[in-house]
């Protein structure tokens, strides 16, 4: 997994600016139990980050137990501080090497991390060894195919940067087959991030996301001087919330 999130500045920040209204993460949660294949279900996240969706999953997931699992210490650190939930045990580890038994889990979930694998094919396996037999994979992410979010209007550059990094959705869709895994569906969902481009522009200011580092510092100021031109542009009393669209590819464990 790349690096870059070990730097603790990073973790701090992507703690900050990656929060998510709680009724936007409750109707994640929602879809992601609607996948679930039984009543009290054993989750792992890989990829967990400050634990965000973890926790969520815990408190929403009814019976729920949830290993969150993560490369880097300094985002497990932001996730037992912000994050902590007597449902949830946070744990140093990769996708390619997951520190639990085999058919431990009913449910793994990655949440914009599968573009980070340096070796897809292999985590898919892993994710097999691990999965009870009718275990799901819930993969959110965006496909090449489909890069749509609001950064790239304000930040051109980062489209090719992640034309680069993001897989296609047959790449995805081979990698897991290969793996021994059948496609159960292939989505689409969208919810609210921030209330407005003000919110928005106020949660990008300490670069919370890895695609920045691409960005030399002068490429993200000026994008930066871009969104809060637009916000200031936002009349207040017309303010829109901030929508962001992700690809949801679920795999079921034959």
């Amino acid at each position: 997994m790349n690096r870059v999130y070990d730097d603790e500045r990073l973790a701090g920040a992507y703690e900050r600016g990656n929060e998510m209204p709680e009724a936007s993460l409750r109707a994640w949660v929602e879809l992601i139990a609607s996948y679930v294949p039984r009543p009290s279900p054993a989750i792992v996240e890989i990829g967990a980050g400050t634990g965000m969706f973890s926790a969520a999953m815990a408190r929403w997931i009814g019976g729920s137990s949830v290993l969150a699992v993560d490369a880097s210490e300094p985002m497990l650190a932001e996730a037992r501080r912000h994050h902590p939930h007597p449902a949830v045990r946070y744990m140093s580890g990769a996708a390619e090497n997951v520190p639990a038994p085999s058919d431990a889990f009913d449910v793994a979930f990655l949440s914009r991390v599968i573009h980070h694998l340096p070796d897809r094919p292999r985590a898919a396996r892993e994710l097999a060894r691990i999965l009870r037999p009718g275990g799901v994979v819930i993969i959110r992410t965006t496909f090449r195919e489909r890069l749509d979010a609001v950064v790239y209007d304000y930040w051109p550059q980062l489209r090719s940067a992640d034309e680069r990094r993001f897989p296609g959705e047959a790449e995805l869709l081979a990698d897991f087959a290969t793996a021994g895994f059948a496609v159960r569906e292939v989505a689409s969902f969208a919810q609210p991030v921030t209330a407005s481009l003000r919110d928005y522009h106020s949660r990008l200011i300490h670069r919370p996301q890895s695609k920045f580092a691409s960005l030399t510092p002068e490429q993200f100021h000026e994008g930066l001087q871009r969104l809060a031109a637009a916000a200031r542009a936002e009349p207040v009393e017309q303010q829109v919330p901030v929508i962001e669209r992700y690809d949801v590819a679920v795999f079921c464990r034959r």
